[in-house]
């Protein structure tokens, strides 16, 4: 790892892309090492090394299992925060707190290092065989500080939250220790758990624990996804407890706060389904995404579009529709890969002349078009096998036509515009020599890898795994060989970048647990059913609108989660299949992340390129207004989720192209030259009409297209090129 990083890789050429190794996979932020220390670097290895074991070589009980994944993502991102969101202006160490914040300090101390003491002295009794105090002492007085000392140093990280550039913050110390405490007393009790958690025998103690967990749990989230998340879960919260007062479908019996909290801490709802998923599929995605970069494999996918498409009218637009979304798929947060990839493309785009929003607004859209890209898709496909039961390689044979459309849709956006205003590519010169590059093909070797595995029957696990490897050898192959110290960055930067996904999954299940707790998801079907009046499209409209609501300034897997929770059962007992209303509600809760007013990828592109945030998601909406259309399309012809003969596929998808331009030219206002008003409002018409994909509406919108046609190249033509003459 010791190459000159200015040297083109085998002579390839101008290379683009230009990773280094300090730099994290979709941040550019330092790494840990020499941030908060060797022991946090250790810890995070460790982490990611023992999801690995675990899932390949020696399973655990499942609750054990994903209670030391969360635990483990807690403590982790406590000390982590620190360094990886710091105040740039702060000093190398703040000697002057204020008394307010040594107090808030030292009452968290006292209160979690006592809770913790207790908690390890059961341990230590069951250890080593003694037990001068009975249980009921030791977890009937740890429960009261530990709960006063988390707060405590929450309220200190809410309120005092300069970062020191070198250390972690004290309350941040606290706050993990305080994680770990909680995973003592839950996994010392974890068969009582099972039996009594969530009912009237549910101890003090329990809850105790249980609402520290949830505490915790939203804190992190608030820390690496905001408050959106935090707040939506905060309602439902509240819900489980104000239920008795509201009105009609809203209203419940109420629950005790004890029998509320135990039952979110279980495999109700925190370890539900989004954690089973985060602490297998998803982490073992990331560690893959981590070793791509680290080996520079994933540099020459970005390369190797360059040298494709660069050199196109609006070249470096096209390479990241391409790029992005191929990074996208893996790395399984839109806005994250947004400030990977986009740092690149942005400026790029500009360059050639793209405005400003412009160029934001299509690296947004390509990044978020990932999370719907066959094989990984952001592990949205993962949670979508565990939920509705299907296998996973039926749902990325479904998905392939869908994020074929996507791309192909954004695609024609990007090329109507660049056509429209005369853009030109990047000079040849100063891209990688394509004929280099694909001498160096085997580089995708590990994404081919890991598509031959899964269908050759591997376990998504195996699956995984085998292509993470294949990565590391891959690397032997260039001027970039991954020895042990790259292997340990890898998993380093697994465990770091696995921390968002931790927090966001365990908030989701959250909410999912209020919705099985509540029956709230049933009622709200069965409201959907009423007002729809047993209309299918009446629903998908309205099953449209609440995903993308819900999805508004969440991550991509926890919006899905809660949508499936709650608008796909209504759908599905509408007789719509289980394949084609899930992947209605996942579609949507992917395009929530450009969708103003709260469009979190187009929000960090803006940043990237320096444009009006708001004025960038509307013209991420616009870029990505033909994808919109595409659920409409599956759920009319099932043939695009692969599902009938091929001849009847093959007519299918290929209207649907026709579709997908046709609506883009009129978005863009240019089909083979600028359009007016009249004229982009009848091609719109066109473009709908094949939504349906019938043979009547099909001809009428190839009738309407041919037409157009004619009409540019023989009257609107000659027109323009007479006036030109005069």
């Amino acid at each position: 790892m010791s190459q000159d990083k200015s040297a083109p890789a085998n002579d390839a050429g101008p290379m683009i892309a230009q990773g280094t190794d300090d730099e994290p996979l979709a941040t550019n932020q330092r790494s840990l090492v020499g941030k908060i220390g060797l022991a946090v670097t250790v810890m995070a290895i460790a982490y990611t090394v023992f999801h690995i074991y675990v899932m390949n070589i020696s399973p655990l009980e499942p609750w054990t299992y994903r209670m030391v994944h969360v635990t483990g993502g807690l403590f982790i991102g406590f000390l982590s925060y620190s360094a990886l969101t710091f105040n740039p202006d702060a000093p190398v160490f703040d000697h002057h707190r204020s008394p307010i914040e040594w107090g808030l300090i030292g009452v968290a101390a006292i209160g979690i290092v006592y809770g913790a003491v207790m908690v390890g002295y059961a341990w230590a009794g069951r250890w080593f065989g003694f037990a001068p105090m009975p249980d009921a002492f030791v977890f009937g007085t740890y429960g009261i500080p530990l709960l006063i000392g988390t707060v405590a140093a929450v309220a200190a990280g809410w309120f005092f939250s300069d970062r020191d550039r070198e250390r972690v913050h004290p309350a941040d110390w606290l706050l993990g220790i305080a994680a770990l405490a909680m995973f003592g007393y839950i996994i010392f009790n974890v068969g009582a758990l099972r039996l009594r958690a969530g009912t009237g025998l549910a101890q003090a103690a329990d809850f105790y624990a249980a609402l520290v967990g949830v505490i915790l749990i939203l804190e992190l989230t608030r820390r690496v996804a905001g408050l959106a998340l935090v707040i939506i879960a905060g309602i439902f919260i509240a819900y489980s407890f104000v239920g008795p007062w509201l009105p009609g479908f809203l209203t419940h019996r109420g629950y005790t706060p004890e029998r509320f909290f135990t039952y979110i801490f279980t495999d109700q709802g925190i370890l539900g389904d989004p954690i089973a998923v985060s602490s297998t599929y998803i982490i073992l995605f990331i560690v893959f995404a981590a070793f791509l970069q680290a080996s520079r494999v994933g540099d020459y996918f970005v390369n190797f579009a360059f040298a494709a498409a660069g050199n196109m009218r609006g070249g470096p637009a096209k390479v990241a529709v391409f790029a992005s979304g191929l990074m996208g798929m893996i790395n399984g947060t839109s806005a994250g890969n947004v400030v990977a990839t986009g740092s690149l493309t942005i400026p790029l785009m500009k360059k050639v002349g793209y405005p400003a929003k412009s160029a934001a607004a299509i690296e947004a859209t390509a990044s978020s078009g990932g999370q719907i890209l066959p094989p990984i898709m952001g592990a949205g496909a993962f949670i979508m096998a565990e939920v509705t039961g299907i296998p996973y390689t039926d749902i990325v044979v479904a998905a392939f036509i869908p994020a074929m459309l996507y791309f192909v849709s954004v695609y024609f956006m990007v090329d109507l515009q660049a056509t429209k205003l005369g853009m030109k590519g990047i000079p040849k010169a100063e891209l990688p020599k394509f004929r280099v590059l694909a001498r160096q093909v085997y580089l995708f070797l590990p994404i081919i890898i890991l598509i031959y595995t899964l269908f050759a029957g591997y376990s998504v696990i195996r699956a995984g795994t085998v292509a993470m490897a294949s990565a590391a050898v891959v690397s032997w192959l260039t001027p970039y060989r991954m020895g042990p110290k790259a292997v340990l960055k890898a998993l380093e930067l697994g465990a770091k970048m696995s921390i968002q996904l931790v927090a966001v999954c365990a908030a989701a299940g959250i909410i999912v647990g209020v919705i099985a707790l509540t029956g709230v998801g049933a009622r709200f079907s069965s409201l959907l059913l009423g007002i729809a009046e047993q209309n299918q499209l009446i629903a998908l409209f309205f099953a449209m609108c609440i995903s993308i609501i819900l999805g508004m300034g969440m991550p991509t897997t926890a919006a899905y989660a809660v949508a499936a929770a709650v608008v796909a059962p209504g759908l599905i007992q509408l007789g719509i299949p289980v394949l084609v209303a899930h992947f209605f509600v996942f579609y949507y809760a992917v395009m929530s992340a450009i969708t103003p007013p709260v469009a979190l990828a187009a929000y960090a592109g803006a940043g990237l390129s320096g444009s009006d945030p708001m004025k960038t998601s509307v013209e991420a909406f616009k870029i990505g207004l033909a994808a919109f259309i595409v659920p409409f399309m599956f759920f009319y012809s099932h043939e695009l989720l692969m599902q009938g003969e091929w001849m009847e596929i093959a007519r299918v998808v290929a209207t649907a192209l026709l579709g997908m331009y046709l609506l883009s030219a009129a978005v863009q206002g240019y089909y083979f030259g600028h359009l007016g008003p009249i004229l982009r409002i009848v091609l719109l018409i066109a473009a709908l009409s094949m939504i349906e994909g019938t043979w009547y509406t099909d001809l009428f919108g190839l009738g309407v297209a041919v037409a157009m046609f004619v009409f540019q190249k023989r009257i609107v033509g000659p027109r323009a090129v007479a006036r030109g003459a005069d």
